[in-house]
Formats: structure tokens, C-alpha cells, sequence
């Protein structure tokens, strides 16, 4: 499942850079238990400002390195970067809610495959244990922090495989469209990429009432 995931999503990196799982700065905010504090609600889920707001710098930061020599003001106006970020926050809060009343997990060995296989810890395609320890050291998170973290993404990502798994692109969806066979089987991609993004889009949207997702977009203004 996580495999497939992987597979479709290689194709658009660069042009979705700003769909990034957000895991990492979820419990980095601040503890403050006041309401005043939480930009969002997400039935027993927060979302902090603090948590916003380094979630935003960090998806500025990957805007300046996409487009470098650009306007970062006027690309953030393009691509509605507040309103982005705070999605997939959010986005993220109503998977894990929703996958743990499928009652979907992550066994142990899912885990460690996962962390493993990322090419941040990875030398010459190979995991290093020093450069595991090396990088949670540089953020400052013990490794059941950081474990805790990359099982809730993983967590999240087969809640949405679960979610797209019926998607599937048609003829009707190709319709009208030139299509060199050169490029077929990547515009392929790229509406089946869309209409997933479409499908769990509307999944968060239905999930609205019932998980009573409360936002205050003036502490972001």
C-alpha cells in the first residue's frame, strides 16, 4: 500500500511540493493548553500556532529553493501558501482520527522499513546509522519522538490509500485531451494523481461536521 503511494506520487514532486507531510511539527509548538492558543480543532486534535507557523516557514523555505532568484512574496500570493499549509495540517489531523476508528496500524517491522529506506539517512543507498542519529540530534528529537512522528505519517498514508484505493482514471477523464503516446502514461498519472487529491479533499470536507473542525484564520491574518 505505502509502495503504491510512493509510485504515483513520484511524478510530481516538484509540481505539488507544497503537499509535504507535515508530521514533523506536530508537538514541536507550544504546550499551552489555553484556547486562545489553537488556530484549529480537529475533534480532540489541535493545531497550534506555533505548529503553523514552522510548518509555513519550512514550505517558504522549499518555495525559495524551488524557484530561486524568484519573488517569494509574490509566489506565496500564487500559490495561497497560508491557506496550503494550513490544509494539510488539517488534512493530516482528520487521517489519523478517521484510521484510528478503521482501526488501521503500523506494525514494528513497517517502521523500521520505512525509516531505513529514506534517502536522508541513506549513504551510497545504504541506511547509516550515524547519519539517523546525526540529523535527530541537529533537531533536537529523541528517536521515540521521531518514531512516534513517522508512525502517525505512515499511519496517515494508508488512511489514504484506503480513501483513493476505489479512484481510478477512465476514458471520460481523458476526454478531449491530446495525448502523444509519448507522454500517455504521464498525463495518466497526472489525472489519476488529481482525482485523488480531489477524492481526499472531499473525504476532509464530509468529515467536517461530524469531527467538528472549528478554524481561527485570525490568529494567521
Amino acid at each position: 500500500m505505502l509502495q503504491a503511494m510512493r509510485k504515483h506520487a513520484k511524478y510530481f514532486y516538484v509540481l505539488f511540493f507544497i503537499v509535504i507531510i507535515s508530521f514533523i511539527f506536530w508537538g514541536v509548538g507550544s504546550q499551552d493548553k489555553e484556547q486562545a492558543f489553537y488556530l484549529a480543532e480537529i475533534g480532540n486534535e489541535r493545531i497550534t500556532k506555533e505548529e503553523f507557523w514552522r510548518a509555513y516557514e519550512f514550505q517558504r523555505e522549499n518555495l525559495r529553493n524551488t524557484y530561486k532568484g524568484l519573488d517569494l512574496d509574490e509566489l506565496e500570493q500564487k500559490y495561497d501558501l497560508k491557506n496550503r499549509v494550513l490544509a494539510s495540517l488539517i488534512e493530516d489531523k482528520v487521517m489519523l482520527i478517521s484510521a484510528a476508528e478503521a482501526g488501521l496500524t503500523v506494525t514494528d517491522k513497517e517502521l523500521q522499513d520505512s525509516i531505513r529506506t529514506t534517502p536522508t539517512f541513506m549513504r551510497d543507498g545504504v541506511f547509516k546509522n550515524e547519519i539517523y542519529v546525526r540529523v535527530l540530534s541537529f533537531y533536537r528529537w529523541t528517536p521515540e519522538y521521531y518514531e512516534g512522528m513517522r508512525r502517525n505519517e505512515l499511519l496517515a498514508t494508508k488512511m489514504k490509500m484506503l480513501i483513493v484505493s476505489g479512484v481510478d482514471v477512465t476514458d471520460a477523464d481523458l476526454a478531449g485531451m491530446k495525448i502523444d503516446a509519448a507522454k500517455s502514461d504521464l498525463l495518466k498519472q497526472m489525472a489519476l494523481f488529481t482525482k485523488r487529491q480531489a477524492a481526499l479533499k472531499s473525504y476532509v470536507d464530509g468529515a467536517r461536521p461530524r469531527m467538528k473542525i472549528k478554524i481561527r484564520m485570525d490568529l494567521i491574518s
